[in-house]
Formats: C-alpha cells, structure tokens, sequence
C-alpha cells in the first residue's frame, strides 16, 4: 500500500461494506482496453490446467513448503504452520482499495483480498492485527470466488491478493472456479518478496501483476526484524528475477491501469536497516532501466517496533530524498515516488 496505511484501509472497508448495504453501486464504465483483456490464466483454466496446478500446491500442505521455510507442518491434517494458516483459507476482508499504486487503482479501485496469517512476521508490522493476530474469518472456495466476481461486478481493475504465499494452492482452485463463471480481472500477487523459485515456476501463467516488497539487502536484518528469516536478501533477489521474466516489465496502457508486469515495493526505513541503496543498485544492474519501483516513505513504528531503538521512530526528509536522488543518478525511469517530501 501506498499513502493510504493498511489500517485506514480497514477503516475504509467498513464505510464501502456500509454504502454497499444501503443499496449504493459503482458505475464504472470499462475502457477498450478492459473489454479486449484476456488474463494470464484463462488458457490455463480452459485447458485444465489451472486446476491440476492448484492440486499440485494442495498437496505440498501435507508436509508445507510453499514458503521458504519449510516448516513440514501437515495442514491438511488442521495444523497450523509457521505462518499459523493450516488449510483453510482464512480472509480478512476484500473490497476496492484506493490507496495502491495508481495504475492499480484506476477509477473502481484495486480488488482487495486481505489474507490472513503471514510467513515473514515482521515485528514492524502495520497490518499485525491480521499478519499475526488471526483477525479473519474462514471462507471456503467458492466463497472466494465469490468475492472475486463480486469485486469485478463492482467496477474493481483488478484482483489484488494481499499476503498470499501461504494460500497459493486456494488462489488458483479459487481462480479457476472463478474464471468459468466469467472472472477476467488482471491477478495481484501482492507479496512480501521472499517466494521460492519452484512456487513461483508454477505460477507461471497465471500471475498477470507481480506487486513484490524487497524489504533487506542484509540477512542479519532480516532475522533480526522478521523472525530468522535470514535467506530472504537472496531468496527474494532471485524471486524478483524470476517475476520479471515471467511478467516483464510493467506499464500502464493508454487507459492508464496496469494489466501485466512487474512492479517492485521498496520500504525506505530509518537508520538505512533496509539496505535502501544496495537494493536500488541491484534493480539497477539487475533489471532494465524501466523497472517500475516503489520508493515507499510512509514507515513509522507499528506493532514491535517500539522494541528495537534503531527503527522506533519515522524516516526523515533526508532519508528519503538521498534514495531518490541515488535512484534517479542511476537512471532508473520508472519511479513512483511521494513527490510531497520535496
């Protein structure tokens, strides 16, 4: 998320869950563009595929390593594993979001699926209360798939699933059963970055967005700040990659919504925890000069934070700007930046 906080966003989902009982419609008159669509996933649908995919994920529950953790928990069973999720699907909350990136966003909102549970467990966290308190209900399949169409009929530009790692298998049997009633939104697969190369190989296909954080350049921080998650520097280097070959590069069509592509999140932390300008060089050598990236500004101290002196405060004027300017003297074209802190 964007300017707008995850937390305004919950607030923001009861006033539309309220408009929408009092009989109140959208009116989102599709472009060209929309209308000529066809999403990633409708070839894999019509030719089975997309289903036996999902089964393929289902079954790597019974001993879970959709994550790069591999905890070996058997949620099929009912366990809960390192994430606390087992194999029901359990969901927050979804309606259009208006605080994304703004090729996301377009006029009727990005559709906006909050899972609950999360493998990273940043101590940071601004969305604990669902990461890591549980807040959610369980929903089954065709729920979700409900709740996707229900998004697209209300004039949302696409499906944005948010912390999805851990519900890879329910997303695409969910897809699936929602592509053959008619679903052809553009997938979000809106992820804290740190993905194995064999998940992500079997989402080939089916992704049309990739909304990936890169949080840490340094694997100590990483431990230090989400719960010994010590690989993820280069698990999410190598996931980044593996995106951007499935996807490309993304950019906004000439309606100006995003259909495909890859688009990086950056989060700019105060004390340089992150590894900021380690991270922008490696896009910058890594990828084309064109990559679309996020340089977040909106930290502030969430959940944990309080605990850890180095990071209990918000990022300052010069933080931010010195990241900007490093992006921009490495030719990086593709910035989405908050033009306000200058």
């Amino acid at each position: 998320m964007t300017d707008q906080t995850r937390r305004e966003f919950i607030k923001q989902c009861c006033v539309v869950a309220a408009a929408s009982a009092l009989g109140c419609k959208q009116k989102i008159e599709m472009t060209s563009q929309q209308k000529d669509f066809e999403p990633a996933y409708m070839k894999l649908h019509q030719n089975g595929e997309l289903k036996k995919r999902g089964e393929e994920l289902w079954a790597m529950m019974k001993e879970c390593r959709l994550c790069p953790r591999e905890c070996g928990t058997n949620r099929l069973a009912g366990e809960r594993g390192f994430c606390q999720a087992n194999a029901q699907i359990e969901i927050s909350s979804y309606n259009p979001h208006f605080g994304e990136e703004k090729p996301l966003v377009g006029k009727g909102g990005s559709g906006t699926i909050f899972l609950t549970n999360c493998g990273l467990r940043c101590v940071f966290c601004i969305n604990w209360e669902i990461s890591q308190g549980g807040q959610g209900s369980r929903h089954t399949l065709e729920d979700m798939a409900d709740m996707m169409l229900h998004l697209q009929k209300i004039g949302c530009h696409n499906i944005n699933f948010v912390t999805p790692t851990h519900y890879s298998p329910h997303i695409l049997l969910a897809t699936d059963i929602a592509a053959a009633r008619g679903l052809r939104l553009p997938i979000v697969y809106n992820t804290c970055g740190w993905e194995k190369l064999e998940i992500l190989k079997i989402l080939d296909g089916v992704v049309d967005i990739y909304l990936p954080d890169f949080k840490y350049w340094d694997g100590k921080m990483a431990a230090k700040y989400s719960s010994e998650a010590e690989t993820y520097p280069e698990v999410t280097a190598t996931a980044v990659l593996e995106m951007h070959r499935q996807v490309g590069v993304a950019k906004p069509a000439s309606d100006g919504l995003m259909y495909q592509g890859l688009m990086i999140r950056h989060l700019v932390m105060p004390n340089k925890v992150g590894g900021t300008i380690e991270i922008i060089k490696w896009i910058a050598d890594n990828l084309p000069k064109d990559t679309y990236v996020n340089i977040m500004s909106q930290y502030r101290p969430m959940y944990k934070a309080f605990d850890y002196p180095e990071i209990n405060r918000s990022i300052t004027r010069s933080e931010y700007k010195e990241v900007v300017d490093y992006a921009e003297k490495l030719g990086l074209t593709n910035l989405d930046i908050q033009g306000y802190w200058f």
